[in-house]
C-alpha cells in the first residue's frame, strides 16, 4: 500500500509536466447541435397559503445634525490635535 502511494507521488508530477509541455492546435471548428423546442405545460399546484394581515405603524426617527470640520484651503479638513 505504501509503495503505491510513493509511486503515485512520483508519477503525478511527471504526468503534470508532460501535459504542460504538449502543444494543442485546433484542427476543426465546432458548432452547436440543432435543437427543436416544443411548447410544453407547466405543472399545476394547489397551495393553501397562510393568511397574512398587513398593518401600518408610524415611527418617529430622531433628527441628527452633523457638523463636519471646516476646510482650511489645503484640501484636508482642520483637526484639533488636542482632541486626539
Amino acid at each position: 500500500m505504501r509503495s503505491k502511494k510513493l509511486l503515485s507521488l512520483l508519477v503525478a508530477p511527471l504526468f503534470a509536466v508532460g501535459m504542460a509541455a504538449c502543444d494543442v492546435d485546433q484542427t476543426e471548428e465546432g458548432e452547436l447541435p440543432e435543437v427543436q423546442v416544443e411548447e410544453g405545460q407547466l405543472p399545476a399546484y394547489d397551495v393553501d397559503a397562510a393568511e397574512v394581515e398587513v398593518t401600518e405603524d408610524t415611527v418617529t426617527v430622531p433628527d441628527i445634525d452633523i457638523n463636519p470640520p471646516e476646510d482650511d484651503g489645503d484640501g484636508a479638513p482642520e483637526t484639533d490635535a488636542e482632541s486626539y
